[in-house]
């Protein structure tokens, strides 16, 4: 299959850093830009990618991009693709992580970022997911995208180098400053998937400072994961198709758009159901809507956007 050339939702995923309170893997500035990989470098070591430790490699791709292969124990074409990978990301002398994840044994990752086939390969760019290619594109072909994927990080100030056996460890980053107790209560419950301990806990910091805009969009995310937890995108899809004048199913829809990366269609499908809905649901929609801009980001120009459409359809 030919290698597609990334589009990286950088604003529009899910922002998976804000969910964790991992140390940030230890870098060193990159070398200047433009500057050719190593040749005959010796594989890179292959990160494990599971539902567990998916944030705190978040945080790290705020500092180095990752590329993730997804594959499957009954895919041997999927194995291959990681053995190839590994030499050819060695070229980059530690500017971009490799990781893999097996969809059999992480069927949350796998569903929240829409995996359907193996072998399908994505990047991770300051904890946004950024779909490559699917299938086993050749050597030239996969060295254009990770160049491309290195560019894009670069723009998004994601330009750091992880440690290799050819370069000096570097020397280790200070250790972030602790949440407050609220936030690291959130977290600890987020870490052992108990998200309605984690909203309770965000809901008692923004009581007691309604303006910590951290606790808000932590509250939105955290949300967002409760109720997509269990959810099947295709089931999804077929009950908002089968009933489009169903709120909660449209909802449900613009749910997994965001998880998927897919803002604008989120967007514009709830704005749609505010002119058509009865003014008794108007507010419930709002409200949900209002929650996604919090997950995408506020400062985001399509959350601005959505914002002047929403005004527009209720009044």
């Amino acid at each position: 299959m030919t290698a597609q050339n990334p589009e990286v939702p950088l604003r529009g995923a899910p922002d998976l850093s804000q969910l964790a309170a991992a140390a940030k893997a230890a870098q060193e500035p990159a070398p200047t830009e433009g500057a050719a990989p190593t040749a005959g470098a010796s594989a890179v070591s292959v990160v494990e990618v599971t539902d567990a430790n998916l944030n705190d490699l978040a945080q790290t791709s705020s500092e180095v991009p990752i590329v993730i292969v997804f594959l499957s124990s009954a895919s041997p074409a999927s194995k291959e693709l990681v053995d190839r990978m590994r030499g050819l990301l060695a070229r980059y002398d530690g500017r971009l992580l490799l990781g893999q994840c097996d969809i059999d044994k992480n069927g949350q990752i796998a569903q929240a970022l829409q995996i359907s086939a193996v072998p399908t390969t994505l990047a991770l760019i300051a904890a946004r997911p950024a779909p490559l290619f699917q299938g086993a594109p050749d050597d030239e072909q996969i060295t254009g995208v990770l160049d491309q994927v290195l560019e894009i990080a670069a723009q998004n100030g994601v330009t750091g180098r992880a440690a290799t056996s050819d370069n000096a460890e570097p020397e280790a980053e200070p250790e972030p400053e602790p949440l407050p107790p609220l936030h690291q209560e959130a977290y600890d419950a987020i870490e052992r998937e108990d998200y309605a301990a984690a909203i309770d806990a965000y809901e008692r910091a923004l009581k007691e400072n309604p303006k910590d805009a951290d606790a808000k969009a932590g509250r939105s995310q955290v949300a967002l994961m409760e109720r997509t937890k269990d959810a099947d995108l295709a089931a999804v899809r077929k009950a908002a198709a089968d009933a489009p004048g169903d709120l909660d199913a449209q909802m449900a829809v613009a749910d997994m758009d965001i998880l998927g990366g897919q803002v604008e269609d989120a967007f514009v499908r709830l704005i749609d159901a505010v002119k058509t809905a009865p003014s008794e649901d108007r507010e419930k929609i709002r409200v949900r809507l209002v929650e996604l801009f919090d997950v995408v980001g506020v400062a985001d120009p399509r959350v601005a956007e959505a914002r002047r459409a929403l005004s527009t359809a209720l009044f």
